[in-house]
This record gives C-alpha cells, structure tokens and sequence, in this order.
C-alpha cells in the first residue's frame, strides 16, 4: 500500500509518515497543495491523507481535483473543525471518510487500510492455496501455521495476492511498497521475494517470470 499525506504541520506530518511507515505502509509527505497535486498526478497512490486547511492551494481544492481525476486513490480529510457542517462539506467535494483533528493514531491506520481495501476492491481476508491473510489484524498463516513476517514482507504479499494470480512487476511492487525515495536499481524487492519465499515455505507458492515479474 501506497500512502501521500498532504499536510503542512512539519512536525504532525513526520509523525504520521514514520507511524505509517512502522505498520509497513509506503509513505510519501507534501507540504501543500500544489506539491500535492503534482505528486499524485506523477504516483500512483491507494489513498490520500488531505489536510483540508491547507496553504498555496487549499485543501477544498486538492480534494476536488484529486476526486476529478482518474487516478483512483481514496481520499481522508484531516481537519481540526469537527462540526457536523465541516464533515459534511468535505464528504461532498468527493473525500471517502472525514477524520478530525486530534485523532488516535490506531484509527487513523484502521481507516487508511480500510479505504485501500475499498480502493483496490480487496476482501479483508485474502486467500489462495492454504495460505491466509488477514489484513485487518496483519495475520499470514499457512495450513492454520503462523508465518511472522516483516513489515515490508506484508506490504510486498499483501500486493501479490490481492493481484489473484495475475503478474506483477518489480517496477510495480518497488512503486507501491516502497516510496519516492527508493532507489529503481535496488535489489530489495528481489531479496524479499527470497525471505518471502523461505518463509513461507514448500512447495513455493512465489513464482518469478524473467524479466516481467512475480505472481503467486
């Protein structure tokens, strides 16, 4: 999963960036409207994290072209009025849920993996071959066995499976569970495929196409 926050409080933006980061969500941070709009028309995100008091371009604004164009992420709006008439408001310019300032972390996560779900048509509980994955909780068992994972090995399974079997890219699963920052000629996708792998034991569910990608 693939997260942008939009918001121009430095410190609360840092905050939520590394709290999301910690439960293994690509994260990356705008700073206003204007950056925001250009990083969600260059990346392909499941959901925007929108502060709705925004400068440059106000929040109002971002959501309204987030939700004109096609690029399919679902939107939340962080806003310190908690009026009825705000939330209201910000669900009709097209945001998908309305949390408002200050809110427990826990919740907002909750609400970010549920709207990704709904983003990516995702059941809570995905499934193939034995293998197990509940998103909600972060929960991967095989034939009833827990197999703990990494936060990055979640990330990275959760996008194979949820793909039903269809392939998927190195360019596509470094794109979404990753972020900006990481480097295309990494070999981290590669090596957590192959931790993947071991962990979840055999026969091997992963398999890799050369030169296109992986699918189970």
């Amino acid at each position: 999963m693939r997260v942008l926050v939009i918001e121009d409080e430095a410190l609360l933006a840092q905050r939520v960036a590394e709290g999301l980061r910690d439960r293994g969500i690509a994260v990356d941070v705008a700073p206003d409207g204007i950056d925001g709009l250009h990083k969600a028309g260059t990346n392909r995100y499941d959901v925007v994290v929108l502060d709705r008091d925004l400068p440059v371009v106000h929040g109002d604004q971002v959501c309204t072209a987030l939700t004109a164009g096609d690029g399919g992420a679902r939107i939340l709006m962080l806003t310190a009025a908690g009026e009825a008439a705000d939330r209201i408001a910000g669900l009709t310019l097209g945001a998908d849920d309305y949390l408002p300032k200050p809110f427990a972390f826990d919740e907002l996560v909750l609400r970010i993996r549920a709207l990704a779900r709904r983003a990516n048509n995702a059941p809570r509980i995905l499934q193939h071959a034995g293998l197990t994955f509940d998103t909600a909780r972060r929960v991967v068992t095989r034939d009833g066995r827990f197999i703990p994972l990494t936060t990055k090995e979640l990330a990275v399974l959760e996008i194979l499976m949820a793909a039903d079997g269809a392939l998927v890219s190195s360019e596509d699963l470094l794109e979404r569970a990753w972020d900006e920052h990481a480097d295309p000629f990494t070999t981290a996708v590669r090596v957590t495929i192959g931790r993947l792998r071991r962990k979840l034991g055999a026969p091997t569910l992963i398999e890799t196409v050369v030169g296109a990608g992986y699918r189970l």
